[in-house]
């Protein structure tokens, strides 16, 4: 079974919903693998990666709306010690994953029409150490299956 690993840097602009699906097809199509799994993991406490629909903006806002009205920001949290956002995004994060497996067919992601894979920023830019700057995810997919460079088993 072949294997494969790559580290991808993904800059956001803070609370946000950034498209990665591209990103991720190009390691799949990079790694050589054409059937297996593709394993995103995200090394962050107060971001995510969710699969969701990539046609309608209406989505993504809403999405957004909801988690921001079920975790609020405030002065609700014991935590605060990088920014009143940062406890709010810590839950909204275990609402959602830090990893994602999506099959492989074919070398390609093998999503729904209408599926997309995004990096989830749940918290602004400036709570990170008091210094505004934008978000780097760090994702790490992970490759494994049959197939890779031409290689099986």
């Amino acid at each position: 079974m072949a294997h494969y690993q790559e580290i991808l840097q993904v800059q956001t602009s803070g609370k946000s919903f950034s498209i990665i699906t591209a990103y991720v097809q190009e390691v799949v199509k990079n790694s050589g693998i054409k059937m297996g799994i593709c394993n995103l993991f995200l090394r962050h406490t107060s971001a995510s990666l969710i699969i969701q629909e990539n046609a309608d903006p209406d989505v993504l806002r809403d999405l957004e709306n909801f988690l921001s009205k079920l975790v609020p920001e405030g002065n609700y949290y014991i935590h605060d010690a990088e920014g009143a956002d940062d406890m709010p995004a810590h839950i909204r994060t275990i609402l959602t994953h830090t990893s994602e497996q999506i099959p492989i067919s074919q070398g390609r992601l093998l999503l729904g029409t209408w599926q997309g894979i995004y990096l989830v920023g749940t918290s602004t830019p400036s709570s990170y150490s008091g210094i505004s700057r934008p978000y780097y995810g760090r994702i790490k997919p992970i490759l494994g299956g049959f197939g890779g460079g031409g290689k099986g088993l």
